[in-house]
């Protein structure tokens, strides 16, 4: 077909059709000029390239063959005609991935832009980078012994009268709430106790960001307060101190601050780095400052997030309502989470229903550090249970399967309890570098008896560069549930003297393989720890004599450079070993051996009966009778 006639059928001038005729390789043609089958087939290649060049698509990197195609305006067949032209294989159903794509759109010469969706984190084609995330609010959960007041203080910052609802003041079960302030938001995670906080620890839930302390300034420190400030310790959370009560005329602020130091808790002012601030639930006092340093806080931990990613968050609590079925109450971490997402959470799965805020509010969209209320799971969930948004129906199912089989297998092993044994070997493999214990006694004079001992063991082991003992619990009475959740979070053994256990604490302890030692006597808890440690400790290092050689012949091999042609009467002989030289009787130089033959080869080690050249560095005086002796570094008690 003549150039002009081609023109016309593309509906362009000649004039323009010859310009592209050079661009696409086929040069030196006239308006009248012959144009073969593959010239022109090269042309429109050509000019659909450059059509669709002027064109970018925009790709989430999770469409089909079929879907690209549709983007890209051409057949599916002629994508997938393409695609074999790269080397890949395709159907044109089969999701092609960021990365094909790319490869496909460079091919015929299209440019394309990616676009983060939710489907594409979900897919795992979206590549998460710093530009994505956006500050959240902090996360806070108020701690302190069972009436000095925690919720009494949310009670004034929510301006819901939520204390005198409950019986005796008390919290009975877990309550999250968001405060929107014009500075920030605050989500407070109000707990019975520091055993929720620490049973989702367990669970590997790290819901909190921030720990508020609540003291009573008429009371100071009890029981529970040192509960909570060693659960904060193993957590590694940062602590603000809040003495509330100050209203009251008995309070005694600086005594709670004296009292909270002796625990590490050391005031700002006292040369420390924990905020104290001393406040009233009752009246308010410095409960807007307490806010201003937690929203500082949160903004120095530069906590962040990213909303348009799935959502995924933690479950606070669990429960079967008459009217609503299975309920969550779950606090959003990252992402978003919409009506309508299907989701995993533990075992269970399900689509969202229905969403509320704290308040009762329906939300059809929650993002991160959202607390909230959700409706449609398929069972009830479990606390500490992760929540995750998932791709569809099926994804949800399979993966709540999953988790059921793998949950049932656990659970069908006998679980190994967690021993010293155990805690030796760790250490000699260099994973551990302390023996943490939780030490529970009938008695504050006994416990400061034992504590005295094991600081004198942990010092002593500490010189001799061993494990050191790090007490992060100390505790009268029984063993309770709380110190068997506290010893699974921080991989510690409890030791308790003239005390019971708890039965529920027993069993809790097998489920999670927490080893108890009790004893009646000091003597054999200090002697057990004592043990313990010298087991932990690393090997020593000692020499030790492997071989004897005897010089029969010296030859002199340079100036100032001998060799010692020797019989090995002993063990045997190692290259770059140790070496003393013993000449009747004496020792008369100690060195390492630099060289050593066998003929004319150089070996790595020579045994008994074998003839051998010994050089060592730094040594030439060798005599006929001199013996050798070899000697390697090796653990004490181990075989050589």
């Amino acid at each position: 077909m003549r150039v002009y006639q081609f023109a016309k059928q593309l509906k362009i001038t000649a004039k323009e059709l010859i310009e592209i005729c050079e661009n696409a390789g086929v040069s030196g043609k006239t308006y009248v000029s012959g144009l073969k089958d593959q010239e022109m087939a090269a042309i429109k290649e050509y000019m659909k390239k450059r059509k669709l060049a002027g064109k970018p698509i925009v790709s989430t990197g999770t469409e089909t063959v079929g879907e690209i195609a549709s983007k890209l305006g051409i057949s599916a067949s002629e994508i997938i005609k393409n695609l074999s032209d790269i080397g890949i294989s395709a159907s044109i159903n089969d999701r092609l991935g960021p990365e094909n794509i790319k490869k496909l759109c460079d091919a015929i010469g299209v440019s394309v832009e990616f676009k983060k969706t939710r489907e594409s984190y979900i897919l795992g084609t979206a590549i998460e980078t710093d530009k994505d995330l956006v500050p959240r609010a902090p996360v806070v959960t108020v701690m302190g012994h069972v009436d000095h007041g925690k919720t009494t203080i949310l009670d004034y910052i929510r301006k819901s009268n939520v204390a005198a609802k409950e019986f005796g003041q008390i919290t009975q079960k877990i309550g999250a709430y968001k405060v929107n302030l014009n500075e920030g938001s605050i989500v407070f995670i109000d707990t019975p106790g520091h055993e929720i906080f620490t049973a989702m620890r367990a669970r590997g839930a790290q819901i909190t960001d921030i720990v508020v302390l609540v003291v009573a300034a008429d009371e100071g420190v009890k029981l529970q307060t040192v509960e909570a400030i060693n659960h904060c310790k193993a957590a590694g959370v940062p602590v603000i101190v809040a003495i509330n009560k100050i209203d009251k005329p008995n309070a005694n602020p600086e005594a709670v601050k004296k009292q909270l130091s002796e625990y590490g808790l050391v005031p700002e002012e006292w040369g420390g780095q924990t905020v104290f601030l001393n406040v009233s639930g009752v009246t308010g006092a410095n409960i807007k400052e307490l806010l201003e340093i937690i929203l500082l806080m949160g903004e120095m931990m530069e906590l962040k997030a990213n909303p348009e990613r799935p959502g995924e968050g933690v479950v606070l609590e669990a429960y079967l309502h008459k009217q609503k079925g299975p309920v969550i109450d779950l606090l959003v971490q990252n992402g978003s989470v919409r009506t309508g997402d299907y989701f995993v959470c533990g075992e269970t799965w399900g689509k969202v229903r229905a969403m509320f805020d704290e308040n009762g509010q329906k939300l059809e969209k929650a993002g991160p550090s959202t607390p909230m209320e959700v409706l449609g799971a398929s069972s009830v969930a479990v606390p500490g249970d992760i929540f995750k948004v998932v791709n569809s129906e099926a994804d949800a199912r399979r993966i709540a399967e999953g988790k059921k089989q793998a949950n049932k297998a656990a659970q069908e092993r006998v679980q190994k309890v967690l021993t010293l044994e155990d805690l030796q070997k760790q250490i000699i493999q260099g994973t551990l570098k302390e023996l943490k214990i939780i030490l529970k006694t009938d008695s504050i004079g006994s416990q400061e008896a034992i504590k005295s001992s094991l600081e004198k063991l942990s010092q002593a082991s500490i010189e001799k560069q061993g494990p050191s003992v790090n007490l992060i619990h100390c505790g009268l009475g029984s063993v309770s549930e709380s110190d068997i959740l506290l010893a699974a979070c921080s991989q510690a053994v409890i030791f308790g003297y003239n005390i019971g256990i708890d039965s529920k604490a027993e069993n809790l302890s097998k489920q999670h393989g927490i080893e108890i030692k009790t004893y009646r006597l000091v003597y054999d808890l200090i002697e057990d720890v004592k043990n313990t440690l010298e087991g932990m400790m690393k090997p020593q290092e000692i020499e030790v004599m492997v071989g004897q050689a005897l010089v029969k012949q010296v030859f002199k091999i340079g100036r100032n450079q001998s060799v010692a042609g020797c019989l090995v009467v002993d063990g045997k002989v190692i290259r770059d070993s140790k070496v003393k030289i013993v000449r009747n009787g004496k020792f008369v130089f100690e060195g390492y051996l630099s060289s050593l033959k066998r003929f004319k080869n150089s070996v790595k080690e020579v045994t008994t009966n074998t003839e051998c050249g010994i050089g060592i560095s730094g040594f030439n005086d060798f005599q006929q009778g001199d013996i050798i002796q070899v000697y390697q570094k090796v653990q004490k008690g181990a075989d050589v």
